[in-house]
């Protein structure tokens, strides 16, 4: 049996400033490059991530950890992330280190389960997605207001809390204003990449930066909510195909039609689900909008 990697030294120092010596540290991911820590401490929980310099893709996974440490500051200091978002970022011996405070939520897949029945059709069930969707898109117009698009938004990325707030993670993907970034964008989880995104891809090179729109956050939003709710994927495809294959298939912009998979009828919910999944980012609706439309 082997050890779990551990925490870098550099990240324990910092975080003991923070929430006091840790008493527990739990690996939570150890993949594609990256690793992922929960470190619990008198004070609180901390996420901390670095990578892995035994990786084949260390050096793109340490660009990007530095990346997402400078879109962090970023939007922090443009008023589209709450200040104690963010606790530390570093450099270790093994390559880049990150620690944000920790958010206590359950994926979006996994909090829609009860919605995804039958007996999900209850006023209360309602009022709760809609609370949900309306929490996420505030957040999202933030950002957006500011210039930005989060280009990574997909269930695992937006946590929902015991209280039915949506609180979205992971901004290393982020798209902003005069980027300077080291690692150009190249979509994220195919199933909630937007029709433009696709077409992108598929068009240009693979070292081609692909600039994403906050028009593409709706979309993702549109995608994420079509699918946790419904247990589909709003564009259907073999699990076999391949990438190009996927990103062709929505490219096309066309979408499997909700009232067909719904688990239950939520005429309002569907029609504002629906108008986030319009194939031409001009005629989706804004965040700001639909901060008021759910």
């Amino acid at each position: 049996m082997g050890q779990d990697p551990p925490l870098p030294a550099e990240a324990v120092a910092l975080l003991t400033g923070h929430t006091g010596t840790p008493t527990a540290i739990q690996l939570l991911s150890d993949r594609r490059g990256s690793r992922v820590w929960k470190v619990q401490g008198p004070g609180g929980a901390v996420a901390v991530k670095a990578n892995n310099p035994d990786a084949d893709n260390d050096h793109d996974k340490a660009a990007e950890m530095a990346q997402e440490d400078d879109h962090l500051l970023r939007l922090t200091a443009a008023g589209a992330l709450s200040l104690d978002y963010r606790v530390g970022a570093g450099t270790w011996e093994g390559g880049r280190w990150l620690a944000v405070n920790w958010i206590d939520g359950a994926p979006l897949w996994q909090a829609f389960a009860p919605a995804r029945s039958p007996e999900g059709d209850r006023a209360a069930v309602r009022s709760w997605l809609t609370g949900i969707a309306r929490k996420w898109t505030q957040h999202l117009a933030r950002m957006h207001a500011a210039g930005w698009a989060h280009a990574d938004v997909q269930p695992t990325n937006t946590l929902v809390t015991n209280d039915g707030r949506a609180a979205v993670i992971d901004y290393a993907l982020a798209c902003g204003p005069n980027d300077r970034r080291s690692v150009p964008y190249r979509g994220a989880l195919t199933h909630t990449t937007a029709p433009e995104i696709a077409t992108a891809i598929l068009s240009t090179p693979a070292d081609t930066h692909v600039q994403a729109r906050p028009a593409a956050d709706v979309w993702s939003l549109g995608a994420s909510l079509f699918w946790c709710w419904t247990g589909h994927r709003p564009v259907p495809y073999d699990e076999t195909t391949d990438r190009p294959e996927k990103l062709a298939a929505i490219a096309k912009g066309a979408t499997t039609a909700l009232r067909d998979v719904r688990p239950w009828p939520f005429p309002a919910f569907e029609d504002t689900v629906t108008a986030c999944l319009a194939p031409a980012p001009s005629d989706r609706p804004a965040a700001k909008e639909l901060t008021i439309a759910w």
